[in-house]
Parts: structure tokens; sequence; C-alpha cells
């Protein structure tokens, strides 16, 4: 009988400081979907699961939970469809291009709050 532990996911909790402008950013720009969300009282700070996909983040409002200016690395498929699809929204705040780097090709995406997504797509093995 192994004793090892089982790692299942790991999931990134990031800073939010306004419930509006993470919905629009997260949800209506970058398409995540609302797992749940969660408040111990309507007038405290919000707790939320979205998902876009296998990714899951949270984000929090609650103050000693995550500081604002953390950078997330998500390896994926299918930038450059991604890409468009970003770019079809016409966004007001982000209209974020295309890099090509020795590690593959990468979008990268600063939040509302201080918090940088860095989407990458690596390069084809071969």
């Amino acid at each position: 009988m192994s004793t090892d532990p089982a790692f299942l996911a790991t999931i990134p909790v990031l800073r939010s400081f306004d419930e509006a402008k993470a919905r629009e950013f997260y949800l209506d720009f970058l398409g995540f979907s609302l797992d749940w969300e969660h408040r111990f009282a309507p007038d405290l700070p919000l707790y939320v699961q979205i998902r876009r996909g296998a990714l899951l983040l949270h984000l929090t409002e609650h103050h000693g939970d995550a500081c604002p200016g953390a950078t997330v690395f998500i390896r994926m498929a299918g930038i450059e469809a991604f890409h468009a699809e970003l770019t079809a929204r016409q966004y007001r705040h982000a209209r974020p291009g295309l890099e090509t780097l020795p590690w593959g090709r990468m979008l990268t995406v600063g939040d509302p709050f201080g918090n940088s997504l860095r989407f990458c797509e690596p390069p084809a093995e071969g």
C-alpha cells in the first residue's frame, strides 16, 4: 500500500478588489465561467472559483489571502484561436499580442488588480 500523497490540482489564488471589474475581465473578456462564490455575510468580501476548461482560478477580496501583483504561467494549446477570440471581444482595457519566445508562443494580459496571466503554448516537439 502506497503512502505517497496524490496531488490533484494547483489552483492559483489571485487578489481582486472590485466584483464588477473582476466579472468583466475574467468572465466577459477571458471567457471563464463562475463555478461558485462565497461570502460569510452579504457585506463581507467575495471569494469565487472560476474555470475555463481544466484551468481553475480562485479570486479573493479577502485582505490576507493573496497579494496583488502575482503572475500565473498557464500552459495551453490553441493559443492562436484564444488570441483571435480575445481580439474579437475588443476589450477596452487590453488588446494582448502574441510573442514568439524560445519556450513557446505567449500571450500576456494584466488583470485590473495588478496580476499578470501568461498563457503559453509550448513549441511542437519534433
